[in-house]
C-alpha cells in the first residue's frame, strides 16, 4: 500500500527565480542543486485529541512548545504509554528536523510558519503533534540541511509561500519541498556542518551563561532588596519602614507648548523603562503645558501606574518633555540612591502597591492618586547600604550586558560563515 506520508523521489518542478539562477551560476564545480523534496522523507504530525493530554508519560511536541532556541520545557504535555505504543510512526529521533506548517507571519519567529528546529537527544522518543512536519534526510548530512533552513534565503522563500489571513497562515508541503539547496559532496557537507555546529555550541553556552547570570541577579534582588541577605559591614544596621516622601519630592519644570518638533517621554508598563517619541506636529497637541525631565528623575504614568508604568529617567532622556499625566520626582540628596531605587520600583511589591492606590475600573479609569503615592511605605536601608546594594546589582547587570553583546557578536559571525560556506564562496578542506 502506498504511504501518503513519504515524499516521492521526484519532487514538484520549481520555477527558477533570478535569485536561484544567480546562486546556481555561482556554485563551485562538483556541487549540485537539489530541491528539499528530493533529499528528505517526511511525516506529518499526528492530530492528537486534547482530552488525551496528561501531566506525565510520553512527551508530545506541539508547535507552541518550540521557540528560537528549540523546545521549551515549561508547560510540557504528555500522553499515556498505551496511546504512544500505537503511534511509533510519529516518534522523533535525535537530529530529526521539524518544520512548522501553520502559524504567524514573519518576523514573529517563535510562532512563525516555516520555523525550523532540530531534535536533540533530550526529546528522543517524543511524538510530533499536528501543524508540523518531520524531515529525515535520505543521503546527506542532516545538520548541513538544517543550516540551510536557517538562512535568510530560506525565510525569504517561506514569505512567497504563505497563505491565509493575518491571524493565522500556512504553507503547503508541495510548495515547501520546492526550496532549492546547493549540495556539495558528502565529505564537504560534513565539514561545513561541523564548523557551523561548533559555532552553535558556542552560542548555546553563552545563552546558558546568560540564563545563569540572570537567575543569580534575580536571587540577589530577592535577597538584597528585602534584607534577607546583608552585605559585609552592614550586618548590624537596621532597616526602617518609611514613606516614599522621605526619599523623593515632586519637581515641576513647566514650559509652554513647543512650537517646533520635540522629543516626548513615554513609559512602558511592567517596569520596562522609558522610551522617546518625536512629535513632529506639536501644533496639533491639545495640551498647553509640558514638563521637562532630567536624568535620575523618578517618573510615573498615573493612568497606567497599576500596570507598573514607573521608571527612573535615563541620561539619554535628558530634556525630554512629559505631559501632566507623568509627574516627576527628584531624589533627596543623602537620603536616596537613585540606582538603588531603579531595582526597588520594578519589584512585584511595588506593582501591588501602585495598583492599590489606583482606584476605579480597568484601563484609563484606574488613575493613581499622587498624594497616596508619596505615602507608600517601604522598608529601606541607610543611604550607604543602598549605594552598596546598587553597586552589586549594577555589576550583575554589566556582566549580563557583556554576555549579551558577546552573544550578538557570535550570531553575526555565524551568519557570516553560513553565507560563505553554504554557497561555496569559501571552501573547507
Amino acid at each position: 500500500m502506498k504511504n501518503n506520508n513519504t515524499v516521492q523521489t521526484e519532487a514538484p518542478n520549481i520555477k527558477q527565480t533570478p535569485t536561484t539562477k544567480k546562486l546556481e551560476n555561482k556554485i563551485p564545480e562538483g556541487w549540485e542543486f537539489y530541491k528539499l523534496g528530493d533529499v528528505v522523507n517526511y511525516k506529518k504530525g499526528y492530530p492528537f485529541d486534547s482530552i488525551d493530554f496528561i501531566n506525565e508519560g510520553v512527551r508530545v511536541i506541539r508547535i507552541s512548545d518550540t521557540n528560537a532556541n528549540g523546545i521549551k520545557e515549561e508547560g510540557a504535555t504528555f500522553v499515556s504509554n498505551q496511546i504512544a505504543k500505537n503511534l511509533k510512526e510519529w516518534e522523533l529521533k535525535s537530529s530529526d528536523i521539524v518544520i512548522q506548517t501553520v502559524g504567524s507571519r514573519p518576523p514573529l519567529y517563535d510562532s512563525m510558519v516555516g520555523k525550523t528546529i532540530l531534535i536533540t537527544e533530550n526529546h528522543l522518543g517524543s511524538l510530533l503533534n499536528q501543524n508540523a512536519v518531520r524531515l529525515r534526510i535520505k543521503n546527506g548530512d542532516n545538520y548541513f540541511l538544517y543550516s540551510h533552513l536557517k538562512t535568510k534565503r530560506y525565510f525569504d522563500f517561506i514569505e512567497t509561500l504563505i497563505r491565509g489571513n493575518a491571524n493565522q497562515v500556512s504553507i503547503t508541503l508541495q510548495d515547501l519541498f520546492k526550496f532549492p539547496i546547493p549540495h556539495p559532496p558528502l565529505p564537504e557537507q560534513k565539514a561545513i556542518a561541523n564548523i557551523l555546529s561548533t559555532w552553535d555550541e558556542a552560542i548555546q553556552k553563552t545563552q546558558a551563561l546568560i540564563s545563569q547570570k540572570e537567575q543569580e541577579k534575580k536571587w540577589l534582588m530577592q535577597n538584597l532588596l528585602t534584607g534577607k541577605k546583608r552585605l559585609k559591614g552592614f550586618e548590624n544596621t537596621k532597616w526602617k519602614v518609611q514613606t516614599l516622601d522621605t526619599f523623593v519630592k515632586q519637581v515641576i519644570r513647566e514650559i509652554p507648548k513647543p512650537s517646533v518638533p520635540y522629543l516626548g517621554i513615554g513609559l512602558r508598563s511592567h517596569g520596562k523603562g522609558t522610551f522617546l517619541k518625536l512629535d513632529e506636529q506639536p501644533e496639533k497637541n491639545s495640551m498647553d503645558k509640558f514638563y521637562i525631565v532630567r536624568p535620575n528623575d523618578l517618573i510615573v504614568n498615573i493612568t497606567f501606574a497599576w500596570e507598573q508604568a514607573i521608571a527612573i529617567v535615563k541620561p539619554e532622556d535628558n530634556g525630554a518633555l512629559a505631559s501632566h499625566r507623568f509627574p516627576t520626582y527628584e531624589f533627596i540628596l543623602d537620603k536616596a540612591c537613585p540606582n538603588y531605587f531603579r531595582y526597588v520600583i520594578i519589584q512585584p511589591k511595588m506593582k501591588f502597591m501602585l495598583d492599590l492606590i489606583s482606584p476605579g475600573g480597568a484601563g484609563r479609569n484606574k488613575v493613581m492618586n499622587k498624594s497616596d503615592f508619596l505615602k507608600l511605605e517601604l522598608k529601606i536601608p541607610s543611604f550607604e547600604e543602598q549605594t552598596a546594594i546598587a553597586q552589586v546589582l549594577q555589576t550583575a547587570d554589566k556582566e549580563i550586558a557583556l554576555l549579551k553583546a558577546k552573544l550578538e557578536q557570535q550570531k553575526l559571525q555565524k551568519k557570516g560563515l553560513m553565507q560563505v560556506l553554504l554557497t561555496g564562496k569559501v571552501r573547507v578542506k
